[in-house]
């Protein structure tokens, strides 16, 4: 449901003479080409229910004295011409099987469960290390290890955005957080005018779309599965290389903003290591640089 269908049924379940105040207003519109002023329908609307159609959004101003209805189609969804109000179910639940994963998906997902194993068993660990060192180590061989470490940040950064991007349906997403975000604004109206029905009739909405909670959790997952499947490796070697002594004697501390010279298994953040900081100051420096050039969207639109 459009929103401001959402808005319109919200005012009606305040107080039902809305309905017949939007007709009016819905009329002389028509009749003027689309702009209504307050005069024009002073005798059928009070000054209240203007200035909550403004406050609303329904109405809004035009370039000069006028208004006209910010979306007609969504105020024809509810009210009739005659004021007859036609009140919709809550926004449509987004199709939970549309967000079901794919053969590939729960393999990627298996995958990554077997692979976390490696931070707790050394050799899972040192399978995963030496596999990727075939691909790695050419590069740590000619460049220090910090930069090693950026290189491998921005790769991640990278492809984690471009994964984002393509896996998580932001439109889907959209339509979940709509009908969230409805159901709040009905339940809060419906509380401030103290509408003992209305509140268990949306709170009956609210429990049968918590239903739809887990389909956006999945939308929302489905890409992590395939980012960590491909970043577990990369860390784990990381890991491999500063745990079992890969990196050679030169390169065993680096000189870090804020820090100072460290060794690249100290803590600095708790018992978290240097080289875990490193590599996620140098992501997040990444993500902030590609995003806007590559034009990636990873939010709900």
């Amino acid at each position: 449901m459009a929103r401001t269908a959402e808005k319109v049924q919200s005012l009606i379940e305040e107080d039902e003479s809305f309905a017949d105040a939007l007709a009016s207003v819905k009329r002389v519109a028509e009749q003027n080409g689309g702009e209504v002023e307050w005069q024009d329908v002073e005798g059928e609307v009070t000054s209240g229910q203007w200035g909550r159609l403004i406050e609303r959004g329904i109405l809004r101003s035009t370039e000069g004295d006028g208004f006209q209805l910010a979306d007609p189609d969504g105020v024809d969804q509810v009210v009739g011409d005659d004021g007859s109000v036609e009140m919709p179910e809550s926004p449509d639940s987004p199709d939970s099987e549309e967000s079901s994963w794919s053969q590939w998906d729960k393999l990627a997902g298996v995958a990554t469960l077997a692979m976390m194993v490696g931070y707790y068993f050394n050799p899972v660990r040192d399978a995963i290390g030496n596999t990727f060192n075939t691909v790695l180590g050419p590069i740590d061989a000619v460049l220090p290890f910090y930069a090693v470490v950026m290189i491998v940040a921005m790769l991640t950064s990278v492809y984690s955005m471009l994964l984002q991007a393509n896996l998580m349906d932001s439109e889907k997403m959209s339509e979940y957080q709509e009908q969230m975000e409805a159901i709040q604004e009905r339940r809060k109206a419906a509380k401030e005018r103290g509408d003992d029905e209305a509140l268990e009739r949306i709170q009956e909405e609210q429990m049968e779309a918590m239903g739809d909670q887990l389909g956006m959790f999945k939308e929302q997952f489905r890409p992590m599965v395939w980012i960590m499947v491909l970043t577990i490796p990369i860390f784990l070697w990381l890991y491999w290389m500063t745990n079992t002594g890969q990196i050679p004697a030169a390169e065993q501390t680096a000189i870090l903003p804020f820090v100072g010279e460290i060794e690249w298994n100290e803590g600095i953040l708790g018992p978290m290591p240097a080289w875990i900081v490193w590599y996620f100051l140098s992501t997040m420096g990444f993500r902030q640089l590609f995003a806007k050039p590559l034009n990636i969207q990873t939010t709900p639109t």
